[in-house]
């Protein structure tokens, strides 16, 4: 047994405790700490904080196809086949209601915000909804609409100050765009027997109704995991696919300065946000609200309602810590917020998360090009981070 194995084995026995105990008040009790160890004896083979690797662009090269692979998803390339359901004039826009295929098999909805005050070509914004334990809407929490349901509009209170930051930013100047994830919204998991209310999404849907599809949507979330591993792909594959699919249609369209687009989001959209700018040189700046941290620093308390199956790449530890993404974005510009009061990570992991982003950007030689802030705040994209955000967006785009 080489040396590195054998203190791995070792560090797995020390940890084993008494039976019956759990002296790590975790959540994953006594196996807490043989999986911590599994996290702690990773070599992050592929950071770019590594020594050995010193020249950027190879490494981004090297980085960037490993990440690919883990996502375990990569369908025939299919023109975007794109069918316009509606087209309305707003005050100061054009709001397009549209689908594209992001894969032979699957056909992505979108709604696309033109400014119409001003002249083409638009400096662009995609924007990419939450999670939120919330799937009866999805590009809806980010996107105006008519009739508003009044669950949608306090779940917008709580989460984004009561904006929808699309049309906030389409006034701005912006030509915005935003899909509905898989398993949201027009996307969502229906069954032939549900209720009509499940299924149509009438205006007078009750608030009981929604809280209770919203909770067989999470119980069956593992399900529709299993299935996706089981056809050979991973959830977070698909789900970055479909986002790098809906860059390229929207950096097609001719309204949009291809050579200025960003993205933000809010939690799995800033996820979302953050992972889009790694995977592709086409975004400009990134927004990631609240979905930054040290892996590791999860597996002791954070990993219910966290470290779900719609994010996770399986075994990229191995090679990279999420901050450790950052070098693929750098020198393009990256914003992270984050909330002291944030239940979902602690402290410590953000902490960390923050100075790994800042060291692999003075690595790159660009430290000016990234900012990570704590703000005093829970789990939401509140009237406060906006103003930063959007002030970061315009320096950067």
């Amino acid at each position: 047994m080489n040396p590195s194995r054998r203190d791995f084995a070792a560090a797995l026995l020390a940890s084993v405790p008494v039976f019956g105990q759990d002296p790590a008040g975790s959540q994953l009790g006594n196996l807490y700490p043989p999986i911590q160890a599994m996290a702690d004896a990773s070599p992050l083979e592929l950071s770019f904080l590594r020594p050995e690797f010193k020249d950027h662009r190879q490494w981004q090269r090297l980085a960037r196809e490993k990440l690919f692979d883990l996502l375990h998803y990569r369908p025939a390339p299919v023109s975007p086949q794109v069918q316009l359901r509606a087209r309305k004039e707003r005050a100061g826009f054009i709001e397009e209601d549209l689908t594209f295929l992001s894969a032979p098999y699957s056909r992505v909805p979108a709604q696309l915000l033109i400014p119409t005050d001003r002249r083409p070509p638009f400096p662009g914004v995609i924007v990419l909804h939450d999670h939120g334990g919330f799937y009866l809407w999805g590009r809806e929490k980010v996107v105006e609409t008519d009739n508003e349901h009044p669950v949608l509009t306090r779940f917008k209170q709580q989460y984004y100050s009561g904006r929808s930051i699309c049309n906030e930013l389409v006034h701005q100047g912006y030509a915005v765009m935003a899909i509905d994830m898989f398993y949201w919204g027009e996307r969502r998991y229906v069954l032939p027997n549900d209720p009509p209310a499940w299924r149509e999404r009438p205006s007078s849907i009750t608030a009981q109704q929604i809280a209770e599809f919203n909770a067989r949507s999470a119980q069956n979330e593992q399900l529709i995991a299993r299935g996706l591993l089981t056809a050979g792909v991973t959830w977070p594959g698909v789900m970055l696919w479909d986002d790098l699919r809906t860059l390229d249609y929207f950096a097609s369209r001719p309204e949009v300065d291809r050579n200025r687009i960003a993205c933000v989001g809010l939690s799995v959209g800033g996820y979302r946000s953050f992972m889009l700018a790694a995977l592709d040189t086409r975004i400009k700046a990134a927004v990631d609200v609240c979905w930054m941290t040290a892996f590791a620093s999860q597996i002791k308390q954070h990993v219910t309602n966290t470290m779900g199956v719609t994010f996770v790449i399986p075994g990229m530890y191995r090679y990279f810590d999420l901050p450790d993404l950052s070098a693929l974005i750098a020198p393009r510009a990256l914003m992270v917020q984050m909330g002291s009061r944030d239940g979902l990570f602690p402290l410590s992991g953000i902490q960390a998360a923050f100075a790994k982003i800042r060291q692999c950007y003075q690595k790159v030689g660009s430290p000016d090009r990234q900012v990570c802030t704590l703000f005093d705040a829970p789990h939401q994209f509140n009237d406060k981070m906006q103003p930063q955000a959007w002030e970061w967006l315009k320096r950067c785009v």
